[in-house]
């Protein structure tokens, strides 16, 4: 039979025998992408809450340690890696759909970029809106960095997933990761955001490595309702941020935190950064957090 003209091949998404965990229609992970050697964190919470924000200064703060960091973005926005490269690099996906998905024709440099301070970028992308999963998108994005052997020289991996959503693409880095931390603000929408996150964590956790490590509260110079929050779940808060306009104006240079004006507060941000690292790298104890009912929350944190 003839091929039919100038038809794009068909990507073919292996799947494992392994289950996913009761109930679920996610595409198990491919055991041979599986990410060793690395500490893999992925970065959660509701949209807008600044994730890349952190995942981006967290990065820098690996790569002021020492280590060989490798930064994900798994956003179709392509926002994540930025204010390390000061450009909206190419996706993944992009770059894949240019060669036909013949993922063989490409060169690291294709895809992967480096940013501030050595640490390697990479734009995961995603598909046309309505067209497709973003778990695919990351799950090519992997088999890539593996194919490459860009994983063997890397020491810590950081997932930057899209907001509050429960599809493959916001579960696929769960299926890599070793920690996943959860960024909120001290506000009852972030944190109703933060318990939808932290119970698909806790169902991942069944079938695969991952465990929970923790809240990151940003924009907060409070944590009264995180704390709240933690007390009735078993959750803990890893770092605190407050809601400097330092840490907006990075954002409008294309900078990290690393990269601006010294100053006093600044400093003592940087200082939080580098201590949040250095405590992932040593090893944060696994949660083992109960997910609260969606009524139960409004009558924690509601009026009183």
């Amino acid at each position: 039979m003839n091929a039919i003209p100038n038809s794009q091949p068909v990507p073919i998404v292996r799947r494992s025998t392994r289950p996913d965990g009761d109930g679920s229609v996610q595409v198990p992970l491919d055991p041979s992408l599986h990410i060793d050697g690395a500490k893999v964190f992925a970065v959660y919470g509701k949209g807008g809450i600044g994730k890349s924000t952190t995942s981006s200064n967290l990065s820098v703060a690996f790569s002021k340690l020492g280590k060989r960091v490798l930064q994900i973005g798994c956003d179709p926005k392509h926002d994540s890696t930025f204010t390390l490269t000061k450009r909206l690099v190419p996706t993944v996906i992009d770059i894949l759909e240019s060669v036909d998905f013949h993922g063989e024709e490409l060169r690291p440099e294709d895809f992967v970029y480096e940013g501030y301070n050595g640490v390697m970028c990479v734009e995961a992308g995603g598909p046309p809106a309505g067209t497709g999963c973003g778990g695919y998108v990351v799950g090519q994005t992997v088999k890539l960095l593996k194919e490459h052997h860009l994983l063997e020289d890397t020491d810590v991996v950081v997932f930057d997933v899209l907001g509050d959503v429960v599809c493959g693409g916001f579960a696929s880095p769960l299926q890599h990761a070793s920690r996943a931390l959860v960024v909120a603000a001290n506000d009852f929408d972030s944190i109703f955001a933060m318990n939808r996150i932290v119970a698909a964590i806790q169902a991942k956790a069944k079938n695969y490595g991952v465990r929970l490590g923790g809240v990151i509260a940003n924009r907060s110079r409070a944590t009264d309702q995180i704390d709240k929050y933690n007390d009735r779940i078993g959750m803990r808060t890893l770092a605190r941020f407050p809601d400097l306009d330092v840490i907006r104006r990075s954002r409008l240079k294309k900078a990290t935190l690393f990269e601006m004006e010294p100053s006093d507060e600044l400093k003592a941000v940087q200082d939080e950064y580098l201590r949040l690292a250095q405590n992932l790298w040593n090893g944060t104890e696994a949660l083992e957090a109960k997910p609260m009912k969606d009524r139960d929350i409004f009558d924690l944190l509601g009026f009183e």
